[in-house]
């Protein structure tokens, strides 16, 4: 059954059940194949330019690099990705899954596994580098593939209830731990993981403390998404540096709010 809203998305309640069953989902033809053509172009552009608001996290020949050619926020450069970032299809669809009253940006990222020397997104939370009190803000993540992608070339996978394990450790991605180490009694042994291979235009959501890792890119292209996180209205910044948060203007111990942080859907 598809929710019906005063904004459309492609959200059915059997996505919203996966989803708070699972701590991700699969949801396919996220965008027409017309806006899959804007959107390469813009970020093809974004991820090229020199602007000065968003930020590269490494330089090619990086370490980091070579997991993630990633720039932070490249809608505060380029107006349309702006469009994309702040899309009302996008922010409802989030909000329906996390069952949130409200839903705002945190920030985006693109997103670019290249070709060559390439190495695997190793398994992890999100949560914990993201500068929030919360220990489950229900935050999460729309991953969105401007390629077709599969274990050749950087597809997602996910261990299923995993976000119910609570917070655990960051990993450096650069120079990986075992996060499977700081899991007590192993519990997430019992859930094997999940690939999600997926066509050009589609996605996945996960919470941000569902464990996650993406393939290395094996092909001769790289393999290119746009991902934007979402937080539920109210989420409390705890006064961490953060690339995103630096700067800001946030009160510790207040909610993330304002113009960086723009409330992008809420309850009809």
């Amino acid at each position: 059954m598809t929710i019906q809203t005063s904004v459309q998305t492609p959200i059915t309640q059997a996505h919203i059940d996966f989803y708070r069953e699972n701590g991700f989902v699969q949801v396919d033809d996220m965008i027409t194949p017309g806006e899959l053509a804007e959107l390469r172009e813009y970020l093809e552009e974004a991820m090229k330019s020199d602007g000065d608001r968003a930020v590269h996290t490494d330089k090619q020949g990086g370490l980091y690099y070579r997991v993630l050619n990633q720039k932070v926020n490249v809608w505060r450069d380029h107006a349309g990705m702006g469009r994309y970032t702040s899309h009302p299809r996008f922010a409802e669809s989030a909000r329906l899954l996390a069952g949130a009253s409200g839903m705002r940006l945190f920030h985006d990222h693109g997103l670019w596994k290249m070709p060559g020397d390439s190495k695997a997104t190793p398994w992890h939370q999100d949560t914990p580098y993201w500068p929030v009190n919360e220990k489950n803000p229900r935050m999460m993540s729309l991953w969105l593939t401007l390629d077709d992608v599969d274990e050749r070339n950087g597809c997602m996978a996910f261990v299923p209830k995993s976000n119910r394990l609570g917070k655990l450790k960051g990993i450096d991605l650069a120079d990986p731990q075992n996060i499977f180490d700081y899991v007590e009694g192993g519990q997430a042994d019992a859930q094997k993981p999940v690939v999600v291979p997926l066509k050009a235009g589609s996605c996945t959501f996960h919470d941000g403390l569902t464990f996650h890792y993406a393939h290395a890119n094996a092909t001769d292209r790289p393999r290119r998404v746009l991902a934007i996180i979402y937080m539920p209205d109210g989420v409390t910044y705890n006064g961490d540096a953060h690339v995103v948060t630096d700067d800001a203007g946030l009160e510790k111990d207040r909610p993330i709010a304002g113009p960086r942080f723009p409330l992008l859907a809420r309850e009809d």
